[in-house]
């Protein structure tokens, strides 16, 4: 990786912090842009950046993202933005001559009712989960871009363009925002307040009964870095032209209400939780077969309980309202 030229894009959130985090650490150039020096929902401005930085790699992880209330309240912009961002910089990065690049798609973008736990070929089997369909739509779309690109660029340009699924990810920098955040941040967010302010009880959306696989974010980070740096080889033997994302995940699931149970014990909160079933919940369960991933070499690090601690610290220093 020595002198590699990598652009993060998304830097300042949650996975792409901890990429900048992890990529410090090896002897590389960062490039980084923030919105107002780069937009890149702007094709023109987009294609004059690749062409202007001579990047090596690139890490796709700027996307917009949210929990259920806002993926069913702002469903056009989900859909737009997400499509408009990848499209814009997987097909830039080829104009700039980037060879690699990495895309983060997301365990949402598999079937509602797929086999469990979820393995790679479920993709595009069945229906997805209506209260975020057009992200994974969008999600989707930039998975099958970047094995197009592969499929028509690959042998005369070299383009080894790459992704990964990663389970629902949690960890500092995420988004606490009291209705659009995932269900780590938001479980997070409503006990802390329930402490401070001493309420007697929790209210949690739904029925606590829907399990979910959840894993910490500089888990994905070195997930990303591991997978784009594979022996191309390796990753080709391991995939399929049409199926090549791999899955990244823990290897086990727990309910909601025992998620709920185990951030309310890290908080140290000691009032009442209670589900309120008129809300929506999502799929009843979802956790992915990450046997590939494991098999070529690498493992996650972090445990919930270490994990749910470290984004606690990280979520009490931000002040918010």
């Amino acid at each position: 990786m020595s002198n590699l030229r990598i652009y993060v894009a998304g830097h300042k959130g949650m996975v792409g912090s901890s990429l900048i985090r992890s990529l410090k650490k090896e002897k590389v150039h960062l490039i980084t842009k923030d919105r107002k020096e780069l937009d890149l929902t702007n094709q023109a401005s987009v294609q004059k950046f690749f062409k202007t930085e001579r990047i090596d790699q690139v890490y796709l992880a700027a996307a917009k993202v949210g929990g259920i209330y806002a993926n069913n309240i702002f469903p056009a912009e989900f859909i737009y933005e997400n499509l408009i961002i990848e499209t814009n910089i997987i097909h830039a990065a080829f104009l700039g001559g980037v060879k690699k690049l990495l895309f983060l798609g997301s365990s949402c973008l598999y079937p509602r009712l797929a086999e469990q736990p979820i393995s790679e070929n479920s993709l595009l089997t069945s229906s997805l989960e209506s209260t975020n369909e057009p992200y994974a739509i969008a999600k989707i779309a930039g998975i099958k871009m970047c094995e197009s690109y592969n499929r028509q660029y690959g042998n005369n340009y070299g383009i080894d363009y790459r992704s990964i699924m990663p389970t629902n990810i949690y960890g500092p920098g995420d988004n606490y925002h009291p209705e659009n955040s995932h269900v780590v941040a938001a479980l997070i967010r409503r006990f802390h307040e329930a402490k401070v302010k001493s309420l007697p009880k929790v209210i949690i959306w739904g029925s606590g009964k829907v399990k979910r696989e959840v894993i910490f974010v500089d888990d994905v980070a070195r997930a990303s870095i591991f997978i784009m740096n594979l022996n191309k080889d390796i990753y080709v033997k391991n995939t399929k032209p049409m199926c090549s994302s791999i899955n990244v995940g823990v290897g086990f699931d727990l309910t909601i209400k025992e998620l709920s149970k185990t951030i309310q014990k890290v908080i140290g909160y000691t009032g009442n939780i209670e589900f309120d079933l008129t809300k929506p919940e999502g799929v009843p369960r979802k956790i992915l077969d990450s046997e590939k991933i494991k098999n070529l070499g690498w493992k996650p690090e972090v445990s919930l309980k270490e994990g749910l601690i470290k984004t606690y610290e990280s979520f009490k220093k931000l002040n918010l309202k």
